[in-house]
């Protein structure tokens, strides 16, 4: 196993180099300027939008359900032992880099909403069909059908390999035995397999089960369920983070200060361990891609299926979600971490660091601070698991040309990818994620540079009627 997880940080090594993280950080950085900084002029606008759904258009849900949607795969996992292995990789100098890509992803997801309903299809049925693939095929022309096949081959992998199925219930599964048996007093021998504590199997049959039950119903019934759970956990999480934060308020400059320090000089914060700035860059750039998923291309596949006639609209709806997950709830977790030392404790790694910051900082007994992060991540990571199956089958449908056959074996190749997820060791589920992450993002940051003209004329034209009273 040591020498497989090796193979894998060689192989996300190269994926996450200098040049994807040039990318990533150009692409956001260029829509930023000729957008003449959109996230920061219409960001009221947005959020006025996230509540108000529009009359009329045609889709699948409501804007507010697509966002749930999206929100459901993205706000998960990274948000809580995501930040933890960042931190911990990359010293507090990774959350700066996490907050700074997360400020420029923002006009990213901005475009990657308005250019999924713009180049959208529905069929007879009235399935709402987008994304990269299709805004890449339609907007940069059928030559061009090749990278949009791309996309939807990683985008398959990313929702069975990475963020969907492994890291999620991977996260879930430790959360619970933290909680229920921390000292693996009730352990069972799986044969081929291992030993493993009671909690840990009973936590992944009995979301293997709740998966099974809620993927079968598609894009309706997952955001149904989103609609309802996501805004609910968010503000219990937001809540929890914000009592953190006020109990120990006179620590948070301090950490404010270790975090833009080691943002440029990590050795002289963490001894060395954490290594040089790059380290710091690389892992809280890709950490807060897999956290938010700017640039990588999902949302979008969410965004397509809403019920609205103008894609200027959903752009700023979407861009909602890279604010709501990066820069309120990986921003608070990540305080709440440097703040309370989690991230210097030597043994602890993934939702431990996390849980660790949650008891040493919350004015709660232990058991109860531990409690609320399980919850909070078992939800999260649940909504993130149902949200990626439907990425998945969309880049599915898409590469198979339309194939139903291959989705249902997908589907339920999915359900089995969730059954395994809990014995899969945290450090090669982390790499496998980031990895297939990168891929993903590549063909699709290639589409938003390329098509940025088209993003830049929708919105002047959008915002010149909206002015005129045209709307």
């Amino acid at each position: 196993m040591e020498k497989f997880t090796a193979i894998l940080e060689k192989i996300d090594g190269a994926v996450w180099g200098i040049p994807l993280i040039v990318l990533i950080l150009a692409g956001g950085i260029l829509l930023t300027l000729r957008l003449r900084g959109l996230q920061v002029r219409h960001l009221g606008k947005a959020f006025r939008y996230m509540v108000k759904n529009e009359e009329e258009g045609e889709g699948e849900v409501t804007s507010f359900g697509a966002l749930c949607t999206a929100l459901s795969a993205t706000i998960g996992t990274g948000n809580i032992v995501g930040v933890a292995t960042a931190v911990c990789a990359g010293g507090p100098g990774a959350l700066f880099w996490m907050i700074v890509a997360a400020f420029f992803g923002m006009a990213t997801k901005y475009s990657e909403g308005l250019l999924a309903v713009k180049y959208r299809t529905v069929d007879e049925n009235g399935h709402s069909l987008g994304g990269p693939f299709y805004y890449i095929e339609r907007g940069m022309g059928p030559r061009w059908r090749w990278l949009a096949k791309l996309f939807a081959f990683f985008g398959m992998c990313v929702g069975l390999f990475g963020i969907g199925t492994f890291t999620q219930v991977n996260g879930i599964a430790s959360a619970v035995k933290n909680f229920f048996d921390p000292d693996s007093s009730w352990t069972v021998a799986i044969p081929g397999i291992g030993e493993y504590s009671w909690a840990v199997i009973a936590a992944g049959l009995l979301i293997t089960v709740c998966t099974a039950l809620v993927v079968i119903g598609g894009i309706k019934r997952i955001s149904d369920v989103s609609q309802v759970v996501v805004p609910f956990m968010a503000v219990i999480y937001v809540v929890v983070c914000l009592i953190l934060l006020f109990c120990n308020i006179t620590k948070v400059p301090e950490a404010i200060v270790i975090i833009c320090k080691s943002a440029f000089a990590p050795q002289s914060i963490a001894g060395g361990i954490a290594g040089s700035m790059f380290v710091a860059m690389q892992k809280g750039v890709a950490r807060g891609i897999f956290s938010n998923e700017s640039g990588l291309g999902s949302a979008p596949i969410a965004a397509a299926a809403a019920k609205t006639k103008e894609p200027v609209r959903q752009g700023l709806v979407s861009m909602t979600g890279t604010f709501i997950d990066t820069i309120i709830i990986c921003l608070m977790t990540g305080i709440s971490i440097v703040l309370t030392g989690a991230w210097r404790v030597e043994g602890l790694e993934g939702v431990e660091v996390t849980n660790f910051a949650f008891q040493n900082g919350l004015p709660f007994p232990e058991k109860i601070a531990s409690f609320l992060l399980m919850f909070c991540l078992v939800f999260f990571a649940f909504t993130t698991i149902l949200g990626w199956n439907y990425y998945g089958e969309r880049c599915l449908e898409y590469f198979s040309n339309r194939n139903q056959k291959s989705v249902l074996v997908y589907r339920w190749l999915y359900i089995a990818a969730v059954f395994i997820g809990p014995y899969m060791t945290v450090s090669a589920v982390w790499t496998i994620a980031d990895i297939f992450n990168g891929l993903m993002a590549i063909p699709n940051m290639i589409a938003l540079i390329a098509l940025s003209g088209v993003v830049v004329r929708e919105t002047k034209d959008y915002f010149e009627r909206h002015k005129n009273g045209r709307l």
